[in-house]
């Protein structure tokens, strides 16, 4: 187990990830502190050496004040990956480009949340409004069913832990370790890292999946979901205390960000990182 000074800052909204977070900080010695509603990061502010747990909109108002640096898996990470390992063609567009749609799609916003990640009948079908602007990036792939998906927490190149958390869209929770994909899961995972890995910060989430309809009668076809941040994704049946390490290092102290992590520091300038 790593053992980190400073404290963890969570956002007032609770999750059980937090809770679990916070047991595990606890039990290796970390303060845990729960930020105000309202009102910035309150007595946080005054302190140095602080982590961040929580979302991205809550973080846009407190992390320069904790003086806390974010990881984040770059927007088009998931569309430069050979067909290989995404079992679908993914493309990075604009949500005006999107709208012209004709065919059903599944399209997300790489990383916020400012509309719903779904499948779409066509572009007209995706959603409206005056805060949507029509430049935002959007990435668009074709439509697939997923048998299994795992999470699967990344650290400095390596899996730490992981959990199944669906079967064919359905919450479905079960520990990584001695489930009966675990080989299976921890090959393809390898395989991905050695030959992409490099284009993912140190401390991030990886997604993977098991194709219901794998292409040519494949037995199994192993595919890439996403990458997330590992500072907002829950940990479902995962080690917390693993899952801590990861978080940890995705959101931790500015003066403290690896060079390679650098160009993945997107709430950051070099002044910051001087130190």
């Amino acid at each position: 187990m790593v053992t980190e000074h400073g404290f963890l800052a969570l956002t007032p909204q609770y999750t059980t990830t937090s809770e679990l977070l916070s047991t595990s900080a606890y039990r290796r010695g970390m303060d845990v502190e729960v930020l105000p509603a309202h009102g910035g990061a309150g007595t946080a502010t005054e302190r140095r050496g602080g982590h961040y747990y929580g979302g991205p909109a809550f973080a846009a108002r407190v992390v320069d004040a904790l003086d806390v640096a974010l990881l984040e898996p770059s927007d088009d990470w998931l569309a430069t990956l050979p067909y290989e390992y995404t079992g679908r063609r993914i493309a990075m567009a604009t949500l005006g480009e999107a709208r012209s749609l004709s065919r059903p799609a599944f399209v997300k916003p790489p990383s916020d949340k400012s509309f719903p990640a779904a499948v779409y009948a066509s572009g007209s079908c995706l959603p409206t409004g005056p805060e949507l602007s029509l430049d935002v990036p959007v990435q668009i792939s074709d439509v697939v069913t997923w048998a299994a998906e795992f999470r699967l927490y990344l650290l400095d190149g390596e899996v730490r832990t992981g959990s199944q958390y669906a079967t064919f869209g359905r919450l479905e929770t079960e520990r990584l370790d001695g489930h009966r994909y675990e080989d299976a899961v921890l090959e393809f995972a390898d395989d991905l890292l050695a030959t992409s890995g490099g284009g993912l910060p140190s401390a991030v989430v990886l997604d993977i999946g098991l194709l219901a309809t794998p292409e040519h009668g494949a037995a199994d076809q192993w595919a890439v979901v996403e990458a997330n941040m590992a500072w907002f994704s829950n940990c479902y049946a995962a080690d917390p205390d693993r899952v801590l390490d990861v978080v940890l290092r995705s959101a931790g102290p500015r003066t403290q960000i690896a060079e390679r992590d650098r160009p993945f520091c997107q709430n950051i300038e070099d002044a910051h990182l001087a130190g």
